[in-house]
């Protein structure tokens, strides 16, 4: 086992740079998991990890050597694709075994650890089976085995649940996690899938266009977004933003005005840094859709925002209300039961404690605008 560490690290193709200036720091024996959209350079990052990409810029350490200019076979290191990349004409135990058989190992040796690694992962019963005799999540199973029979320094597993159904998503989920927990090895998991970041991920990076934009665990980065992009990406549905400018209403108020619809802020306000002058100021405002809650004229509330439902989506143990304010579309996540009808309209609320600010020029989440870690 060891840690991984990456400093400065970068990759052009041409004038495109792929990856910028990339640092991150992964504990022995710590999951981080690599999460953003296609395209983001994820792969790429792990390809630099694994040797299977030369760095254009930065250093790469695994444990305490430099590895930055060694060939991937140097690193300790062991990699799970998407693509199961089994042998076709070989069993389960043989495409275990493969690798330990090029690097010379006994046949005693292969033997045990092949062993080893299929009662880890639940696979004795399929040894003698051909990959086409397998389901998808068997046959992904004995990718993750094969890797695991090298007993490597560090695991990087490159999308490997993308082939596999919702179902078998989560299952193999579980197998990691508890794949991990009983190994205790480094692992660097790269996913564009939030829910895989957010279940697996000891911590989580968050990359967009190559560049780093949060390292944190996942709830702190789902409660403390550093900017609209993280906010946006990480959460389904996605946070609700509202555009609009600082003004004030009767009584001292402050309120967000948008395109036909205000927004009474509140306690909220307290939080918004107080330079430059507030009245004027232009901001988004973020709100998650289970923290946006509809009030009736008998709670004795008053509500912070009027919205017309257009959609209303039940899936079963939840349901989304689909509502525009003015200009502001807006999502709210509530139970399955009491929902209004299409075309009526809401008064809505949100907990100072629960809305986020971001400046709209930079994106960048505003000092000050803190939201409390849920219990």
């Amino acid at each position: 086992m060891a840690a991984v560490t990456l400093r400065g690290v970068s990759k052009l193709y041409g004038r495109t740079r792929a990856v910028d200036d990339v640092g991150f720091h992964v504990a022995d024996g710590e999951l981080m998991v690599l999460v953003g959209p296609s395209g983001c350079g994820k792969s790429t990052v792990l390809r630099l990890i694994a040797g299977l990409e030369s760095v254009s810029g930065g250093t790469i350490e695994i444990g305490e050597r430099d590895v930055t200019g060694l060939e991937p076979r140097q690193r300790d290191i062991a990699m799970v694709f998407q693509s199961y990349a089994l042998y076709p004409h070989m069993t389960v135990e043989q495409n275990l075994g493969f690798s330990l058989k090029l690097r010379g190992q006994s046949a005693s040796r292969i033997r045990q650890r092949v062993h080893e690694a299929a009662q880890t992962l639940e696979l004795e019963p399929l040894l003698g089976r051909l990959p086409r005799q397998l389901s998808g999540g068997q046959r992904q199973r004995v990718a993750l085995g094969r890797a695991l029979v090298r007993q490597p320094q560090v695991f990087l597993l490159d999308e490997p649940l993308s082939n596999l159904d919702a179902k078998l998503r989560a299952s193999m989920r579980t197998e990691i996690t508890r794949l991990h927990r009983s190994l205790g090895t480094t692992m660097i998991y790269v996913t564009h899938d939030q829910v895989e970041a957010m279940t697996l991920g000891q911590r989580i990076v968050v990359l967009d266009r190559g560049k780093v934009q949060q390292i944190d665990t996942p709830m702190r980065i789902y409660e403390q977004p550093a900017n609209l992009f993280v906010a946006g990406f990480l959460g389904n549905p996605a946070m609700n933003f509202l555009h609009g400018r600082v003004a004030q209403g009767e009584g001292g108020a402050v309120l967000l005005q948008g395109e036909g619809a205000a927004l009474l802020l509140g306690k909220a306000a307290l939080a918004i840094p107080s330079s430059p002058v507030l009245a004027g100021r232009e901001l988004i405002v973020g709100i998650r859709p289970e923290d946006l809650q509809p009030v009736s004229p008998g709670d004795g509330a008053p509500s912070q925002l009027r919205a017309m439902v257009e959609l209303i989506e039940a899936i079963g143990n939840e349901a989304f209300i689909h509502l525009r304010a003015g200009g502001w579309p807006l999502i709210l996540r509530t139970a399955p039961h009491g929902l209004p009808r299409v075309g009526a309209t809401l008064g809505l609320q949100a907990a100072a404690t629960r809305i986020h600010f971001f400046d709209p020029h930079s994106g960048e989440r505003l000092a000050g605008s803190e939201t409390r870690t849920r219990d």
